[in-house]
């Protein structure tokens, strides 16, 4: 199938594409304030800037995109058309983000990943949240402060 939009308009649209403040970023960051949950954004200090940083209680939240994180759901589906652009890109997304966890938990960290089309159904988002959120944490931390070295 070919694009029917022209290269500028395609330039246009993907230079929109937000990599922060996401509508599914928002759903998750709403629900856990909701829930009486407090929290830290981006936090340049820790690898890969995760995208909800709960530092009393030890544990991160990513929102990762379906399409730009290589899910293996409908939204996650890469387009036919330049296969030979989209498949290493996003290849290398998820060794990144493979990486970026591990540095996370090496560092004591208590991971979850909240996938873009998780955040459709908001009685089962909020229970998956909950549930991890109230989770005693298994990892304990290696660090009083949220400084940290960047991964490469």
């Amino acid at each position: 199938m070919t694009d029917t939009r022209t290269s500028e308009q395609r330039t246009a649209i993907m230079r929109s594409v937000r990599s922060k403040d996401t509508g599914p970023e928002l759903k998750v960051r709403r629900l856990a304030h909701r829930l009486g949950y407090r929290f830290r954004l981006h936090v340049k200090t820790l690898p890969g800037k995760p995208d909800i940083v709960f530092p009393r209680l030890n544990k991160i939240i990513l929102v990762h995109g379906c399409f730009w994180h290589g899910h293996g759901c409908k939204y996650g589906k890469l387009p036919k058309s330049r296969q030979d652009f989209w498949e290493p890109k996003i290849a290398a997304n998820r060794s990144r983000d493979r990486r970026t966890i591990k540095a996370l938990r090496s560092l004591g960290w208590d991971v979850k990943i909240i996938w873009q089309c998780q955040t459709k159904d908001l009685k089962k988002l909020e229970n998956r949240v909950a549930t991890f959120l109230e989770r005693k944490s298994d990892r304990h931390r290696k660090s009083k402060s949220l400084s940290c070295t960047k991964i490469s």
